[in-house]
């Protein structure tokens, strides 16, 4: 496996959005919503059930150290909680690599459905991007998404990914979008 690395930052800002690194007590309400809400998981996986989305909470406050390459998105002025991204190495173990030997970075979001439509993901997703692109060595990047997922498809391409072939996961086919991540340095 290649080594990748994980963005380091504890927070990244953007225009409207702050990219940060742990989960506060208040994030709880917006968190169980996300994971929860059947609109929001129909492409990943679906709901989870709500006793489950608590424990992970509760883990992730207990450990906010054990989960490198993973930020809430909140509202810059009200720290209010919008979503998820992560930008952390794909595991090795199944399908969706570029590369021979894994170890690509994966980017991946979340938005409460009230977030839809106002351009928090793309806003979200450049930051990231961005920051990894100022510290981390040219890789490979990768987003995954169910081909079904006409919009989040549309987000790729905006982003500047390029779909680079389909799989069978989950149950459904997905879409492997691929980017270096040099062409999001600015």
């Amino acid at each position: 496996m290649s080594e990748s690395r994980t963005l380091s930052a504890t927070e990244v800002p953007s225009e409207r959005l702050l990219l940060r690194s742990a989960l506060r007590d208040a994030d709880r309400a917006g968190f169980i919503e996300l994971y929860t809400d059947p609109e929001v998981q129909a492409y990943i996986g679906g709901p989870q059930p709500r006793s489950d989305v608590e424990r992970h909470f509760d883990a992730a406050i207990a450990s906010p150290t054990s989960r490198p390459g993973n930020y809430v998105i909140a509202d810059n002025t009200t720290n209010r909680f919008v979503g998820t991204l992560m930008l952390a190495p794909r595991p090795d173990d199944g399908p969706g690599h570029v590369t021979g030997d894994g170890g690509e970075l994966e980017l991946g979001y979340a938005l409460r459905r009230g977030a839809w439509g106002a351009g928090f993901a793309f806003e979200a997703a450049s930051a990231a991007l961005r920051a990894a692109a100022a510290e981390l060595p040219d890789q490979p990047v990768v987003l995954v998404t169910q081909t079904a997922n006409e919009r989040s498809l549309r987000l790729a391409a905006r982003l500047g990914f390029r779909p680079s072939g389909t799989f069978e996961e989950y149950g459904a086919e997905q879409t492997l979008c691929t980017a270096p991540l040099s062409v999001f340095r600015i």
